[in-house]
């Protein structure tokens, strides 16, 4: 199992993040929908913690086949998804992912925010992260995806009208005020011999990635949530998840119309091929429903239910 703790410093506070976390989440999520591919949101509904108090518990299905390695093409089906299940009780919370015909893929995300610039090390309350688990994700300067960079969302350039915050200057995470942090501990497990180093590595940059491109924009797009309420922006949450679902059925609709248009010359898994998955511990039983949860325990261990 690889470990990180990753933290991401914003110019804002922790209480304006949980608007625009929301906010960010909804539109990125449309966005990146479409093609077949995207975020469909199975549930989305309040949720009582004895610890942590009221919040809200979201399970998602993130279809991405296109995303991963060609190595990995391989083994899952024309329409592969991860389910998510994220419980929020903010600032504080919890986020899994898992496979069903991946028994042996696991992640967990545990997040905190303070109002500081990142400078807890005992953040989770346990035990310090090392050191040399600990990264510093920059939102100013830190390399994205080129497909993902959008000049509106270069804060070296983004000034925010409402709040007169920006553009971002190098050293920025020093002197900024106000400044808040989010605090990642990212556990990931891919437990099958010759594939494990590489998928979990592989894992831990899409994540990277996904952080950065996600804090950047929920800040570059302040002046869109900025001053909305809880309500608001939980309305604008249900009406974006609507359109989320729908274009990714849709996507799906026609993708699998296409495809039955066409002549039979569909790829099939050999016996011999089938044999050694499974002793990889891969099965390639059609995927199920995601079984209802409870709020995980730890250590965690993500079976045959779907990020």
């Amino acid at each position: 199992m690889l470990m990180k703790e990753y933290r991401i410093c914003m110019p804002l506070t922790v209480d304006e993040y949980r608007i625009g976390q929301l906010y960010m989440i909804s539109k990125h999520s449309c966005e990146q929908s479409g093609g077949g591919e995207g975020v469909e949101v199975v549930r989305n509904e309040p949720d009582m913690h004895p610890q942590h108090g009221p919040g809200q518990l979201t399970e998602k299905r993130i279809y991405l086949s296109s995303k991963l390695p060609s190595w990995a093409r391989a083994f899952v089906p024309r329409f592969f998804y991860v389910t998510e299940k994220a419980w929020n009780f903010y600032p504080y919370t919890i986020t899994e992912y898992s496979v069903s015909f991946l028994p042996k893929f696991s992640i967990r995300i545990e997040t905190r925010f303070e109002n500081n610039n990142g400078d807890n090390n005992n953040v989770f309350g346990d035990k310090p992260t090392p050191k040399e688990s600990v990264s510093f994700l920059d939102i100013l300067s830190d390399p994205i995806p080129e497909k993902h960079y959008k000049e509106p969302e270069d804060l070296s350039r983004w000034q925010s009208s409402k709040t007169g915050r920006g553009p971002l200057e190098d050293g920025w995470r020093e002197d900024t005020k106000p400044i808040m942090c989010s605090y990642k501990r990212v556990q990931c497990s891919f437990e099958v011999y010759g594939f494990q180093g590489r998928t979990e590595e592989f894992i831990h940059k899409n994540i990277r990635d996904i952080l950065l491109v996600g804090h950047r924009q929920a800040v570059a797009w302040i002046d869109e949530w900025h001053g909305m309420s809880l309500e608001e922006v939980r309305e604008y949450e249900r009406e974006l998840q609507e359109k989320t679902n729908s274009k990714v059925k849709s996507s799906q609709s026609n993708t699998a119309l296409l495809a039955a248009s066409r002549p039979a010359l569909s790829r099939s898994i050999s016996v011999t091929d089938e044999r050694s998955l499974k002793r990889m511990g891969v099965t390639t039983a059609a995927m199920s429903d995601p079984a209802t949860s409870s709020l995980p325990q730890t250590p965690i261990r993500l079976n045959s239910t779907p990020e």
